[in-house]
């Protein structure tokens, strides 16, 4: 099987097992604070840090090179998975998705104040009509906007922001502190948080909160893999599968329909995002690529974002050779 072949399968894959993950937080949501679910999905991440930290042969200190970007990145990978856990938890997953769609548009335009990304008339163009998109799946003035509706959109601005700085200080920076803070703050935050919303959980409940973490740990491997074997351009509109899961797990476990004006603006969404993505495989031989470079994932606190490493690691060998 050709290699784009392969990494277009495990991508595909990779996202399966994300959207199985986003299930079984919408489950636990039911039942619990999102708060409480971060928490332990975070507490069960740390066994996965430590093989991490073990892997990582590069000495140096834990203390961040750029320690205010790295506070910030910090505080909003956690705001943004506190937003998108609490949308999986009372929304329908078919609403939730293509908000967070709209994560590489966001990312595109903070790439301009942040790293100086010059973005030209095309992909302005596109950016605005995948927010257009978004303003069609919401459906101001026609149906009722919730709270979900807000997390769910400061999950993918927060996300995106995130992504934006890892891009910024990713090389100075080592693997280990970009992935053990997000995990601390999380950690010391919802574990404060948690005596206000805590509900004893029963033990089945404990071990899917195991199941998140190790979903997410595989999800990712998946696309690691997938990004060694295939280029970003094949690779990252795979994640677009999701709607796809999402309207079968909806309708299976949930009772969720995709509606009309949810379907439109998830293909404007998606038509737009790959228009992007297209657009700057074009432009592969510019520095500045913040989509195609933006390997974290929206909601997932509780997996190490391997996937951006690797890329770097990757950039750095084509640099010293």
């Amino acid at each position: 099987m050709p290699p784009n072949a392969k990494g277009s399968l495990l991508a595909l894959s990779a996202f399966a097992i994300f959207a199985t993950h986003d299930v079984v937080i919408k489950v636990l949501g039911g039942t619990y604070s999102p708060i409480q679910i971060i928490f332990f999905t975070v507490l069960f991440s740390f066994p996965l840090l430590t093989f991490v930290m073990i892997r990582d042969s590069k000495g140096g200190s834990l203390v961040p090179v750029h320690p205010w970007w790295t506070a910030a990145r910090t505080v909003s990978g956690a705001l943004g998975a506190a937003g998108a856990f609490y949308a999986f938890s009372v929304l329908p997953l078919t609403q939730v998705y293509p908000i967070l769609f709209a994560m590489p548009l966001l990312v595109t335009v903070l790439a301009i104040p942040l790293l100086g990304e010059r973005v030209g008339l095309h992909r302005a163009m596109a950016v605005l009509v995948g927010l257009a998109g978004v303003i069609v799946v919401l459906q101001p003035g026609a149906a009722p906007l919730s709270f979900g509706h807000a997390a769910a959109l400061l999950g993918a601005v927060f996300s995106a922001f995130s992504s934006v700085i890892m891009r910024k200080i990713g090389r100075a920076e080592r693997t280990v502190v970009l992935q053990l803070y997000p995990l601390l703050v999380n950690f010391v935050v919802m574990g404060a948080l948690l005596p206000f919303v805590y509900v004893p959980v029963e033990l089945i409940d404990l071990g899917a909160s195991a199941v998140v973490a190790l979903l997410a740990l595989i999800a990712m491997a998946c696309l690691v893999a997938a990004y060694r074997l295939a280029p970003a351009v094949i690779v990252a509109p795979m994640q677009y599968s999701q709607i796809i899961w999402a309207s079968i797990f909806g309708a299976l476990f949930f009772g969720e329909s995709l509606d009309k004006m949810t379907m439109i603006g998830t293909g404007i969404i998606i038509a737009s995002g790959l228009y992007i993505v297209l657009r700057e495989d074009k432009r592969k031989g510019s520095s500045n690529q913040p989509v195609l470079r933006s390997r974290s994932r929206v909601g997932t606190p509780s997996a190490p974002r391997v996937a951006s490493f690797l890329n770097r690691d990757r950039d750095e060998d084509r640099d010293d050779q």
